[in-house]
C-alpha cells in the first residue's frame, strides 16, 4: 500500500466518496451533496492507495474552540492498517485548540474510544427522518 492523503477537494470523484458510504453502511446523497458538504468544511482529509481513494473524513469547526467531526469512512479492506486514525489525527491537528463532537455510526464507538474520545451524556439530534434514525441505532 502506497498511503497519500490530501487536504483539499481538488480531483476529487464525488460519486467515489457517496460509494465508499454506501460500502460501509453509513448514510449517503448524491454527489452534487457531498462535494457541497466537503466543499464547505473546514478541514477535509482524504485517503488513496495510490489513484484509489480508499476514505476520508471531514470536520466544520469556528477555528478558535469548537469543531465536529464527520463522515469519516474507510473501506473495508483498509480498515485495521491505520487510516482512519491517520485521516482524524489530521483532523485534530487542524483544529489544535479545539474541542470536538463527532458523528460516530453505531458500532464504531469502540474506533474512537482508542482516539481518546469519550461518549457524551448531553448529546442531543434533530434528524430530518428520525424514524429511521432511531431504528438504525443512533436515538432512542
Amino acid at each position: 500500500m502506497n498511503l497519500r492523503l490530501q487536504f483539499d477537494t481538488s480531483n476529487i470523484q464525488w460519486e467515489r466518496v457517496a460509494e465508499i458510504l454506501q460500502t460501509v453502511g453509513m448514510a449517503y446523497h448524491d454527489s452534487a451533496t457531498h462535494k457541497t458538504a466537503f466543499e464547505n468544511s473546514y478541514v477535509v482529509v482524504f485517503a488513496f492507495d495510490e489513484d484509489e481513494m480508499i476514505g476520508f473524513g471531514r470536520a466544520l469547526s469556528d477555528g478558535a474552540y469548537q469543531a465536529a467531526i464527520y463522515d469519516v469512512a474507510v473501506l473495508p479492506d483498509y480498515q485495521g492498517k491505520g487510516i482512519g486514525k491517520a485521516i482524524v489525527g489530521r483532523i485534530l491537528a487542524k483544529c489544535p485548540n479545539c474541542n470536538f463532537i463527532l458523528y460516530a455510526a453505531p458500532g464504531k464507538e469502540k474506533f474512537y474510544e482508542k482516539l481518546n474520545f469519550r461518549k457524551m451524556k448531553t448529546g442531543m439530534a434533530l434528524f430530518t427522518n428520525a424514524e429511521r434514525m432511531k431504528q438504525r441505532g443512533f436515538t432512542e
